[in-house]
C-alpha cells in the first residue's frame, strides 16, 4: 500500500483488520466541534455523529452533483441491484439511525422491516499524507477553491484539479467497502441504506467526504490557513514570477471537457418558476430624511416602478412556449425610451415635464409620442416624427389602395399633403403611410396632428377607426361627413 491512501479500521466483529493504516494519514485526535455533528476523540481521529434523518419520502437521495457521484460508485460496486433496491426503500423510510462519520469510515445502526437492527459499516481509503500535500497545495493556488469549501460547495473543476494532482476525492467503482453484522460479504440492503443516507449528508457538506477521506474541516481550514500565509509571504519576498504563473493558471470556466465528463451525474435543471400575477411594488421614497442635492424622489419612484414592470414582462416573455426563436428586442434610443416611460409609468406632470425636455419634446408633443407609442411602439412613433419619401413605385401601389379601398362613390375626397400622407377633405382627418406599406390614422386637435389609432393594412379600416374613436371621446371633426 502507497503512503497515498490508506484504511482506518476500528472493526466491530472482534478482530482488527489493518488496511495500510500504517501508512495513511490517520488524524492523531481530535480537534474540536465543527458544529454539525458530536465531536470525540477516542483515539481513532475526530469522529462527527448525524442525527437520524426523517424518511426521504418523495424525494431524491442526492441533489448535487458530488452526491450523486457517490451514489454512482457504490451503484457501479455492487453486484446485486435487488439489494439496493431493498436498500434505498429502508433508507427512504426511515430505518436508517444516527450516522458516525470518521476518517476511512462511516457507521450506523440500520433496522430491517421486522425491526432487526444491525450495524452496518462502510469504508473508504484515507488520502495519505503525499497526497494531502498535494491536495492542499493545489486549494492554496486557486482562491476560488476554497471559496467553494466555505460555501459547502465542491464544483466539478475542483474535483478535477485534484485529481490532476493526483488526487481523487471521490470514490469510484471498488472504493466502498461494505461490513455488516448481517453478515453479507457484498453490499446488503443495510450498507446501501446507509450510502443513500450519506448522500443526502453529502448534499449539504462536502465537508464529510473530505473527513472521510482523512481531514476534519477544522484541521484543513487551519493548513490551508497556514499555507495561504506563508504563500503570501514568498509573493511579497520577490515571488513576482509565481504569481505571473498563478495569474495564468487563473482562468475562468470550466473545461469543456470536464462539462462533458459531469454530464451524466449533473441533477437535472429544476422547473422554471411560476411568474407572479402582477409586476412587484416599487420602494417608496417618501421619508422625513430630505433628499441629497439634485435627487428627486418622485423621479427615482417612477424609474424603480418602471423596472418592475419591465422586470415582469421580460419574465413572462422568457417563460412563454417558442420564446427562444423570437428575435432580439430592438434597443430604444433615449429620446424612444423617454416616450415608453412615460407611456408605461404614466409619471404626474412634473416628471412628465422632465422627460418631454430630456427627449426634445414639448409636453404636448410628449403627449403626442405616448399616443402614438400605445398604438404600436417603434414604428407608431417612426410615423409621427418621420415624414419619408416613398419612390414612385411605392407611391403608386400606395394610390391604387386608396382608390379601391371604398366602394364607387363612397371614397372621401383626399389630397396630398405631404409626401406620404393625405388629408381628407373637410374633416381634421388624415391617412399616413408607413415604410412597410401600413396606415396610420391621425387626427387635429387644437391645430395638431396626433394619432388617432392603430395601423391598418386597408385605409378605408384605418379611417373609419380614427372615426369611430373621435365619435367615442368627442373630438372635433370626427363625426364630419365625408
Amino acid at each position: 500500500m502507497s503512503d497515498d491512501y490508506g484504511y482506518e479500521d476500528d472493526s466491530p466483529y472482534g478482530t482488527e483488520t489493518e488496511y495500510g493504516a500504517g501508512d495513511a494519514d490517520v488524524p492523531d485526535g481530535a480537534d474540536g466541534a465543527d458544529g454539525a455533528g458530536a465531536s470525540r476523540d477516542g483515539g481513532r481521529g475526530q469522529e462527527r455523529t448525524f442525527a437520524a434523518l426523517p424518511p426521504a419520502q418523495g424525494r431524491g437521495f442526492a441533489t448535487s452533483w458530488w452526491g450523486r457521484a457517490w451514489l454512482q460508485a457504490l451503484e457501479d460496486t455492487a453486484l446485486d441491484g435487488q439489494q439496493l433496491k431493498q436498500g434505498r426503500q429502508l433508507a427512504r423510510k426511515g430505518g436508517v439511525g444516527a450516522v458516525s462519520v470518521r476518517p476511512g469510515r462511516i457507521t450506523a445502526m440500520v433496522r430491517d422491516r421486522d425491526g432487526t437492527a444491525h450495524r452496518s459499516d462502510v469504508l473508504l481509503q484515507q488520502l495519505g499524507l503525499g497526497a494531502w500535500d498535494r491536495f492542499l497545495d493545489m486549494a492554496v493556488d486557486r482562491a476560488g477553491h476554497i471559496a467553494a469549501l466555505l460555501d459547502r460547495e465542491m464544483p466539478p473543476h475542483l474535483v478535477e484539479d485534484a485529481a490532476g494532482a493526483g488526487v481523487e476525492l471521490l470514490p469510484g467503482i471498488g472504493d466502498l467497502e461494505p461490513e455488516c453484522t448481517c453478515g453479507a460479504w457484498d453490499h446488503c440492503p443495510h450498507t446501501g441504506a446507509l450510502c443513500y443516507q450519506v448522500a443526502r449528508l453529502l448534499d449539504e457538506d462536502p465537508f464529510v467526504l473530505l473527513l472521510m477521506r482523512g481531514r476534519d474541516e477544522r484541521r484543513l481550514l487551519d493548513e490551508l490557513q497556514v499555507r495561504s500565509a506563508a504563500r503570501a509571504i514568498r509573493l511579497g519576498d520577490g515571488g513576482a514570477a509565481e504569481a505571473t504563473d498563478d495569474a495564468e493558471r487563473e482562468v475562468g470556466g470550466v473545461p469543456a471537457g470536464e462539462a462533458f465528463g459531469a454530464a451524466g451525474i449533473l441533477p437535472p435543471l429544476p422547473a422554471p418558476p411560476s411568474a407572479p400575477d402582477t409586476p412587484g411594488l416599487g420602494p417608496s421614497l417618501d421619508t422625513e430624511t430630505p433628499p441629497a442635492p439634485g435627487i428627486d424622489p418622485a423621479a427615482l419612484e417612477v424609474l424603480a416602478a418602471d423596472s418592475a414592470v419591465r422586470a415582469h414582462r421580460m419574465l413572462l416573455d422568457a417563460l412563454a412556449p417558442g420564446h427562444e426563436e423570437q428575435p432580439f428586442p430592438v434597443e430604444l434610443t433615449p429620446r424612444q425610451d423617454a416616450v415608453r416611460l412615460a407611456a408605461d409609468a404614466r409619471p404626474d406632470a412634473r416628471v412628465g415635464a422632465r422627460l418631454a425636455s430630456g427627449s426634445g419634446r414639448t409636453p404636448a408633443g410628449l403627449d403626442a409620442a405616448v399616443r402614438a407609442w400605445r398604438y404600436g411602439g417603434v414604428p407608431a412613433l417612426a410615423v409621427l416624427d418621420e415624414e419619408w419619401a416613398p419612390d414612385p413605385e411605392d407611391l403608386g401601389r400606395a394610390r391604387v389602395r386608396l382608390d379601391e379601398a371604398w366602394a364607387a362613390g363612397e371614397r372621401p375626397a383626399l389630397r396630398a399633403s405631404g409626401r406620404a400622407r393625405w388629408t381628407v377633405a373637410g374633416a381634421d382627418l388624415q391617412l399616413r403611410l408607413d415604410r412597410d406599406g401600413r396606415w396610420w390614422p391621425y387626427r387635429k386637435e387644437r391645430g395638431r396632428w396626433v394619432p388617432a389609432g392603430p395601423a391598418d393594412d386597408d385605409p378605408a379600416g384605418a379611417l373609419a377607426g380614427a372615426e369611430e374613436g373621435g365619435a367615442a371621446d368627442g373630438t372635433s371633426g370626427a363625426g364630419t361627413a365625408i
